[in-house]
């Protein structure tokens, strides 16, 4: 079994702008400023590039798996301009206010928990890979990141992007290893720094 460390991210806020709806079509995709070279300077400094995405639309009717898909397709294709590529993306269907016997199967993978995290974790085990938690990072902009990392047993980092939940995190004593303005500042500042 060959140790890997994983950045793990979330889309919406963190890499994307946060629209404050869900992202339905690749023409409502915009990168964050300088997100892209974030990711590819993690990958140069060895990360493994995983995506963990609540999309809960989905099970309000507000978009479809196609849609979602073809969002995350275009993602590959923006990171593909800089020959690079995450390596695995998990979304979560479920929200617990709109039933739906599809996606309350999925129940368990909502952030803050951590089930998409744990199935990534399996998935590298099933290919020979053991992730170090001790040396992966959890980036996004709202307290079930911060949360989800933390009960995962990562590195927990919090984002000013999209929601920029920094105030409520404090509240509810979910303490970030680091805040940084953007992904990019809290790859090149904190976790290329740290790990």
């Amino acid at each position: 079994m060959q140790t890997i460390k994983v950045l793990f991210l979330d889309r919406d806020g963190t890499i994307n702008q946060d629209l404050g709806t869900y992202i339905v079509s690749k023409e409502q995709f915009q990168l964050i400023d300088r997100a892209d070279e974030a990711i590819e300077l993690a990958i140069a400094a060895g990360f493994r590039i995983v995506i963990i995405s609540n999309q809960a639309g989905i099970a309000r009717g507000i978009t479809t798996v196609e849609q979602v898909d073809e969002v995350n397709r275009y993602l590959s294709e923006l990171l593909a301009r800089r020959n690079i590529a995450y390596d695995r993306c998990y979304y979560c269907p479920f929200h617990p206010d709109y039933p739906h016997p599809e996606y309350d199967l999925f129940s368990e993978c909502r952030k803050p928990a951590t089930g998409m995290v744990d199935r990534a974790i399996e998935d590298y085990r099933a290919e020979g890979f053991v992730v170090d938690r001790a040396h992966s990072f959890f980036v996004g902009d709202k307290t079930v990141d911060v949360e989800c990392g933390l009960r995962a047993g990562l590195r927990p980092v919090l984002v000013r992007t999209g929601h920029n939940e920094e105030a409520l995190c404090r509240q509810q004593n979910l303490v970030p290893e680091f805040v940084a303005d953007d992904l990019y500042q809290a790859v090149t500042e904190y976790i290329l720094a740290a790990h």
